[in-house]
């Protein structure tokens, strides 16, 4: 990992490092609606749009796509006795959340993503 790992909360640090979870409805931009950019907290890579944002009901930042494929990677997680899509940061290899195949129209997909491993860039004027 490229990452300064000292820069990090502990809440971030256990998310990111340990595959953690932040509880529901907790996390600082579970019901953000500024218009930017969402970055990884490790890297700095930009990860999601606020364009693709939307609200789940599900406490946690929910996305209907990366801002670019090859920016998030997918690997299988068997943990907690489910079968899961984990999505981490394709540049450093931080956990960011789950991808799961219940999202609405175009993509059908919702990217369920802690705060805890995030940064906001907020759009430019």
């Amino acid at each position: 990992m490229t990452a300064d790992l000292q820069k990090l909360t502990p809440l971030q640090r256990r998310v990111t490092q340990e595959k953690g979870t932040e509880p529901p409805f907790s996390g600082e931009y579970h019901d953000h609606k500024e218009e930017g950019e969402y970055r990884c907290v490790c890297c700095g890579e930009a990860l999601f749009l606020s364009a693709d944002k939307f609200d789940s009901g599900t406490g946690w930042p929910s996305f209907t796509a990366p801002a670019a494929k090859e920016r998030v990677g997918e690997c299988g997680d068997n943990s907690h006795f489910m079968q899961r899509t984990e999505v981490v940061c394709a540049k450093c290899k931080a956990h960011l959340g789950h991808v799961f195949p219940d999202g609405p129209a175009p993509s059908g997909m919702r990217y369920c993503i802690n705060s805890a491993s995030l940064d906001f860039a907020k759009k430019k004027e």
